[in-house]
């Protein structure tokens, strides 16, 4: 890139539209399994589950396995006009009825379901799955379902190894009664979103020219940097693909002080993209959770984290900003969205330590399509106290001497290794706790969600050079901020 390098003149800014707000487009994505029973294609048996090895269903009578069918949705994401979506995000009506009675379509036979604590149940006379599509009105019901594909066997040896290179400093109590045997297949509710955006980001990037230093005097040296300066623009479309985000207020809390959440959003993405229609037999041997957020609720925070996936996609298109890039002006407009309601795995264990009136839930979790695993064990804190204190006696006693026998000489700065030395035991006792408890462990969305950019338009007009700069990069650099972390839901 040269001095006065300008391309393309970018759009004007994006003026928002002033018109009203049109319907939802609903897509029925249950409409053909209203009965919610599920016959084997070979034989027409209905006592079918799911096979976690392959992700399809299995008759349990001719061993068939079959796939589940295609979700029903808008493919097409660049062209997304208003809101898409599927009837399992339809708002949850807290007026209705919350026990309800089937009638099973294999025998005739009655079956009563509490929506409170489940979707779906077996009919006890002829075992044929039964659940409450008839109901999708209370959002009861997803759309789409992302089939196990980790076995527990080998989710249990995942946990296993995890908690194994932690066990020095875990919690006694912890260690005594650890065991895999309890671990819970469990799907947990997600709203995933396509999204069609146009962005338009304008502000000054830098460009470094030299780095030097300057004597202040008594030996002491600053480093200055001096830089080109640039105006730049950028102006985009975005698809964005699949944006996922919890449904349950309860998970989509990571700060919560008496649960771990943040440690089954960590284990994201899921391939979503392989989501198939809802199917409740899929559910067999596994619990769920029920979505208990509309998208009134996270509607907001949904375009906040839009927003930062098209800010961090475009940072590909500024290297040349090595200084990096303060935007002074983000225009981002959502022209179109669609909301499906989804299931997706995890193979959870969880381990509640209670101190006094204190309680905090641990959680080790395995994303069952891809194997990621993170997890919390609580922690044996005298034991990591103690062993700290005896590293920070011992090092901090070598920092002390060789900063005492290195004064002689003038040429030594040991400084920096005295510093090192000195705060070994803080130190360590930090990256300890950082390694068995993983509190800052997240879903990278700015950076995991699929998306793609078209019709770039850039602008790139040099301003002036900058000379004898402090910082080692731009004032106010915002070009890799996240808000979306921080963006509240609506109650």
């Amino acid at each position: 890139m040269g001095k006065n390098k300008k391309e393309e003149t970018p759009k004007e800014p994006i003026k928002e539209d002033v018109e009203e707000k049109n319907e939802d487009k609903v897509i029925d994505t249950l409409a053909n399994k209203r009965d919610g029973q599920v016959k084997c294609p070979n034989c027409g048996a209905s006592e079918i589950t799911p096979n976690p090895k392959t992700g399809k269903l299995r008759c349990n009578y001719c061993f068939t396995e079959f796939e589940g069918k295609e979700l029903k949705k808008e493919k097409d994401i660049k062209n997304l006009k208003g809101r898409t979506k599927g009837i399992g995000t339809s708002d949850i009506k807290a007026d209705a009825d919350k026990v309800v009675t089937l009638r099973c379509g294999g025998c005739g036979a009655e079956v009563v379901i509490d929506l409170e604590h489940a979707t779906h149940a077996r009919c006890h006379w002829c075992r044929s799955i039964l659940e409450s599509t008839s109901k999708v009105e209370n959002g009861a019901v997803p759309d789409s379902i992302l089939p196990f594909k980790t076995s527990k066997e080998d989710a249990k040896m995942l946990i296993e190894l995890f908690v194994g290179k932690r066990r020095f400093y875990a919690n006694k109590q912890f260690k005594k009664e650890f065991t895999t045997d309890n671990i819970m297949g469990v799907y947990f509710p997600y709203m995933l979103v396509d999204a069609n955006c146009h962005a338009n980001f304008k502000g000054e990037g830098e460009h470094l020219i030299r780095r030097y230093t300057v004597s202040r005097g008594n030996d002491n040296e600053e480093t200055r940097y001096d830089a080109d300066a640039y105006k730049v623009e950028r102006d985009f479309d975005i698809a964005i693909e699949g944006l996922s985000i919890e449904s349950n207020s309860t998970k989509i809390d990571k700060k919560d002080k008496t649960q771990t959440n943040n440690i089954i959003n960590s284990i994201m993405p899921f391939d979503t993209e392989n989501c198939i229609q809802y199917e409740s037999n899929y559910l067999v041997g596994y619990t769920s959770e029920k979505r208990d957020l509309n998208i009134d609720n996270i509607e907001e925070k949904v375009e906040t984290e839009l927003k930062d996936v098209a800010r961090h996609a475009i940072i590909p298109e500024n290297k040349f900003y090595d200084r990096g890039v303060s935007w002074k002006e983000e225009n981002f407009k959502v022209n179109g969205t669609q909301w499906m309601s989804a299931y997706l795995p995890v193979w959870l264990y969880s381990y509640q330590v209670v101190k006094g009136n204190k309680k905090v839930l641990h959680y080790v979790a395995v994303n069952a399509r891809t194997n990621e695993i993170m997890g919390s064990v609580p922690i044996n804190t005298p034991r990591l106290f103690i062993i700290s204190g005896l590293i920070e006696l011992l090092l901090g006693t070598i920092g002390i001497f060789l900063f005492l026998v290195t004064q002689s000489d003038s040429d030594d700065d040991p400084s920096m290794l005295f510093l090192l030395l000195l705060l070994s035991g803080f130190i360590y006792y930090a990256i300890m706790y950082a390694r068995y408890r993983n509190q800052n462990a997240r879903h990278s969305y700015e950076r995991e969600t699929k998306n793609e950019i078209t019709n770039l338009k850039k602008v790139d007009e040099l301003i002036e050079r900058r000379k004898g700069l402090k910082s080692s990069t731009i004032n106010n650099r915002n070009d890799n901020k996240l808000e979306g972390e921080s963006k509240n839901i609506k109650k």
